[in-house]
């Protein structure tokens, strides 16, 4: 069964459009190479309007703890992500599970 990752960044308020054309400009084009697990990024409309939301998708735990291992070991990934860290408020992970009913990604 499939599992998902749920990332929440939670930008800092005053550096919000700073931070977000950072990811865009910088950290997307090192993360793109792993884009094969990213089922998207999505930006708040309303409500929490500095928040950058991404999903990615495991065939298993075994899969994701795998993906995030070799992520990990990328310096280009560990250089851009050091930058990032200073815009970034708090990040939130939680683990998903597709219900065994509906459309799946």
């Amino acid at each position: 069964m499939a599992i998902f990752e749920l990332r929440t960044y939670t930008f800092f308020v005053a550096t919000r459009g700073e931070g977000f054309e950072y990811y865009k400009s910088t950290v997307w084009p090192v993360v793109q190479k792993y884009e094969a697990n990213l089922v998207g990024y999505f930006l708040g409309d309303i409500g929490a309007l500095n928040e950058l939301v991404h999903i990615w998708k495991f065939k298993d735990d075994n899969d994701r703890r795998a993906f995030w291992g070799k992520v990990q070991t990328d310096q280009e990934f560990l250089a851009v992500a050091k930058d990032l860290r200073g815009y970034i408020q708090k990040q939130e992970n939680k683990l998903l599970l597709e219900a065994p009913w509906g459309p799946h990604p």
